[in-house]
Formats: structure tokens, sequence, C-alpha cells
């Protein structure tokens, strides 16, 4: 007799991993299935072990200028087998973290790989799930409702093969057991720019070539050129509007070659590694949806605003469903889809309001429209915009390159987005969010009071610039 449950999560990464709990939370009897380990890219490949060799790459930085500080630290090396061993140490503990929060919700799991089947004997609607488990032994359930967060893997450029040696994504870069000499990095959005701050601090020479005009192309314009300028300053060498051609890719004795063309005609890469980061493709393959009535377009699962498929009983989340692939991302649209189920019907989520991060150094976070989105929605906008140089918490920090930027509706001077540059603004930016959320104005959040030193003070002058009224600009 297979086991019933109200819901079954086809995955157990950030977003679904949440999700389960918060239906636990509504009464429902959950199970995940999941065939690797609980926390999925995020904690295991992606956002936790990246930051935790960030967070090295930042101390070793700071310091070989500790002197600057009137901190004397003599010869200062890594060690990287023990940098790796912190980062593993920090995903072990998180790790049993979430397994100690699947045992307080009764959250059953399944360790397999869930395929979804159509209407069967077990169920004469789509969505029973048959886990295949690694021994060849196999178990059905039955869900009332059904979640896919499947998440996604690296995407790499048709005819270019990652080989884990001389070609690799993120996923092999995090096992490296020493550092290269100088990598070429194959994009320059959020993942590739991380990977060249941190590969830089910890002396790796550097090359990133990215095919748009310029990095982090989704990115306010001056952000973009502001981050370029820091990282050329840090001998980082950037190259944009740049097609990488993986026929030309040459490898072999310890080196690789690749060539893109450029304006400027076709130039050579040569390094020890190549990391090719442009982007993330979604887990949509094997899952049995051929025998259901979901749609996959362009590469990721169809869903209404509530998070359904096309079965209304079955949703999905996260980098399955495209969009914006980030994990906080996920975790609440995996809550809001659970609530949807249990029929309290939250409301939609709007994008516009989620916060995103690039946490190199300087790190970079931004909410809402960029000044070019919001005149191109026809909005007429006016700008704040207030400099980290003056800002005495900043100088004390020893970091004061990068800016707030602030963007508002010109007629209803309403927030319409965001743009820091700068330090720790990965942790300012949740102030930001929340007056997006409040649909706040410049006046409101530049007469909040902010203590003073902050880094935070920049956002208020930055607001109260958008009239002029900036004290220290």
């Amino acid at each position: 007799m297979s086991q019933e449950f109200d819901l079954v999560v086809l995955g157990g990464g950030t977003g679904g991993y949440v999700a389960a709990i918060r239906a636990s939370q509504l009464g429902m009897k959950v199970a995940i299935v999941e065939k690797e380990k609980l926390g999925g890219t995020c904690l295991h490949r992606g956002c936790i072990p990246s930051k935790a060799l960030l967070r090295s790459a930042e101390v070793y930085a700071t310091l070989k200028e500790s002197d600057k500080f009137g901190v004397i630290a003599g010869e200062v090396c890594y060690d990287f087998s023990k940098i790796q061993d912190r980062k593993q140490g920090i995903i072990e503990q998180l790790h049993k973290g979430i397994q100690y929060l699947m045992k307080k919700g009764s959250i059953t799991i399944f360790e397999g790989f869930g395929r979804v089947m159509g209407p069967s004997i077990f169920s004469p609607q789509a969505g029973a799930v048959r886990i295949e488990k690694e021994n060849g032994d196999q178990e059905m359930i039955v869900p009332r409702f059904l979640l896919l967060a499947t998440g996604s893997r690296p995407r790499t450029l048709p005819g270019l093969v990652i080989d884990g040696s001389y070609v690799v994504t993120s996923d092999e870069a995090l096992q490296w057991e020493q550092l290269p000499e100088s990598v070429v990095i194959v994009g320059g959005g959020v993942i590739g720019i991380e990977w060249a701050s941190m590969l830089n601090d910890f002396g790796v020479a550097v090359t990133v070539v990215e095919y748009a005009d310029r990095i982090l192309p989704l990115e306010d314009e001056e952000v973009s050129k502001e981050m370029a300028r820091l990282l050329k300053k840090r001998k980082v060498n950037i190259v944009t509007s740049a097609k990488v051609l993986p026929e030309s890719l040459e490898k072999g004795e310890g080196r690789v070659m690749i060539q893109a063309e450029t304006a400027g005609g076709v130039q050579s890469f040569e390094a020890q590694k190549i990391l090719v980061s442009v982007g993330r493709q979604a887990n949509v393959e094997n899952l049995g949806l051929e025998a259901t009535e979901i749609k996959v377009e362009r590469g990721a699962v169809v869903v209404n605003e509530h998070f359904q498929t096309a079965e209304s009983h079955i949703y999905a989340i996260g980098d399955v469903i495209g969009g914006l692939q980030l994990a906080h991302v996920a975790s609440h649209e995996g809550i809001l889809a659970v609530e949807h189920m249990a029929g309290q019907n939250p409301h939609p989520m709007d994008y516009t309001k989620v916060p995103k991060c690039t946490y190199s150094r300087p790190e970079v976070a931004n909410v809402g429209l960029t000044e070019k989105e919001a005149k191109e929605k026809g909005f007429e906008v006016k700008v704040g915009k207030f400099s980290f140089k003056p800002l005495g918490k900043a100088i004390i920090y020893g970091e004061n390159d990068g800016f707030v930027k602030v963007v508002v509706d010109a007629k209803t001077n309403d927030l319409l987005g965001v743009h820091m540059i700068g330090p720790h603004v990965t942790d300012m930016i949740s102030e930001a969010g929340l007056a997006r959320v409040l649909d706040a104005t410049p006046w409101e959040i530049g007469t909040t009071i902010h203590p003073h030193p902050t880094l935070s003070e920049a956002f208020m002058e930055a607001a109260l610039a958008v009239e002029g009224k900036a004290i220290h600009n």
C-alpha cells in the first residue's frame, strides 16, 4: 500500500524545505523527496560555500593591508586546505540544522529520485510520485498536492564541454584542492564577478570575458561602471562585448586557451583554468512531466501567479520555473504556494520588491527598477545619489568606494528602485526592500533618523539628495 501525504515536495533545496516547513505549520502531512542532501544547491554548491570562500578571501585581503589600520601582521599567507575545511564545516553545521527542522516539523524524508506519474491505479489524477533509489528499489507515494522544487544546474555554452579539470563550472571550482595561478572567467554576471573578486583577492590572475557590453549587465549602468573601474584597479582584466568561440578551445600540459570575437577582432585568452559562468538551467528533465498536462516553455515549468501548473494540484517554485533564480525568492515562492494550497489566498509575489545581491568586494545590491528600466516603462524619474567617500563609518572601515542611488517617480514621489555598491550593502538593502513594500517616499526615508556613524546613513543621504537636500554632499 502506497503512503499518502497532503504535500509531497520534489527537491529538498532552500525553496523545497522552507515550503515543507510552512506546510507542516499549517497542519499538513508532508514529505520531501531528495536525491542528494537537504539544502540543495544553495547550501552545498552555491550560496553558502561560495560566501565562505569569499569571506576567507576578504580576511586575507584585509590582513595584507593591515598596516593601514596600524596593525602589523608580518608575512601573511593562507592555507587553502584549511579554508576548504572551514567551508565544509559551515555546510555541515547548517545541514544538521535543516535535518533538525525536518524532525521538528515531522516531515518525512525519502532519499532517491522522484518521478511524477500520470493517472494510474495509485491516483486518478497525475501527481503520484515514484521514488527510484540508488540500490534499484522503488517506492510509490501519493500526495494531495505536489510541489516541484527541483532547482537548476550550471549552464554552459554549446560546444564548450565541461571536463572538470581544464574547463569547469562553479560546482567543480568549489572543490578545488588548490587554486590555479590564472583563470579565464566566461561570463561577467553575478556569479562570474563574485568568483573574479574572490580569486583576485587570493592572488590569482583573472580575466573576465563577457558577451554583453558591460559586466553585471542586469544592474544599473552606473553600478556596472563602478564595479568595472574598481576591479580593473585591482588588476582584473575585463573584456566586454566578447563572443567566446568554443571551437577554438585548446588544452593540455596545464594550460588552456580559448578565443573570443571582440570589437577589436579575435582575441586569445590563456590560463590554467576556464571557469564557465553563463547562468543556470532548470532541472526539468526526467521528471515524468510528459505524463501530465504540465507545460515547459524555454526550459522552465510554466506556472500562474499562485505557482500552479496546468495540473492545478501540482505547483512549482524556484529555479525550475525560471525568473529570478535566487534562494530567497524560492523560499518566498514556496511559502506563497503552500499558503495557496491551504486556501489562505496570499498576495501574488511582486518581483520588483525582491532584493538582489552580489557578494563581491565591494558588494552590490539592488531592489526595484534601474533608472533605465523606469524610463522605459514611461516613468518620469528623479534620482538621488550619495557616495560612501565622505561617510565616517566607511572611512573607518577603510572601504569608502561606491555609492547609493535612489530612483523615484517624479509625479508620485514613490520609490521605484535603490541601487548600492560599497561595503556591506547586501545587509543594507533590506531597509530599501521594506521601503519598496511600504511605497516609501524620499522624504520618509530621509527623515528616518539613521544612527551615526553607520553605513546606512548613505541611504538616508541618497534619499535626501533626490530633492537636493543631502547634508554631506
